[in-house]
């Protein structure tokens, strides 16, 4: 399995982003789907999760009402929609496959494949 990430870039504070996540060599079906953040100095933080089917969600309070996790197994992908961003949303951001289908947890542990990452820069 392989992950994708794609869609960063820089946009002014207040501004929208949205990230895509392709998944190859398996079924997107089969997993649970996680973005974590990492900034400069930072450990990686979760920011979002959604189960297999779509119809569960997790975020992380600093971005809960802002972002919005998504998914479309037929098209082996997975979006972020980031919305009111902030400079403190800077960062790389990763998607991961999870090991269970409905794992929507915070722990990076149980993640099973990574992207490489895209980097959001939001300036003041």
């Amino acid at each position: 399995v392989q992950l994708q990430a794609s869609g960063g870039g820089l946009v002014q504070a207040g501004g929208s982003l949205s990230l895509s996540c392709a998944l190859s060599g398996g079924s997107l079906s089969s997993y649970a789907m996680g973005w974590f953040r990492q900034a400069p100095g930072k450990e990686r933080e979760f920011v979002a999760a959604i189960v297999w089917s779509g119809t569960s969600t997790n975020y992380a309070d600093s971005v809960k009402g802002r972002f919005a996790i998504s998914r479309d197994n037929a098209k082996n992908t997975v979006y972020l929609q980031m919305n009111s961003l902030k400079t403190e949303d800077t960062a790389v951001y990763f998607c991961a496959a999870g090991g269970h289908p409905y794992y929507t947890g915070t722990s990076a542990a149980n993640y099973n494949y990574w992207g490489q990452g895209t980097q959001v820069t939001v300036s003041s």
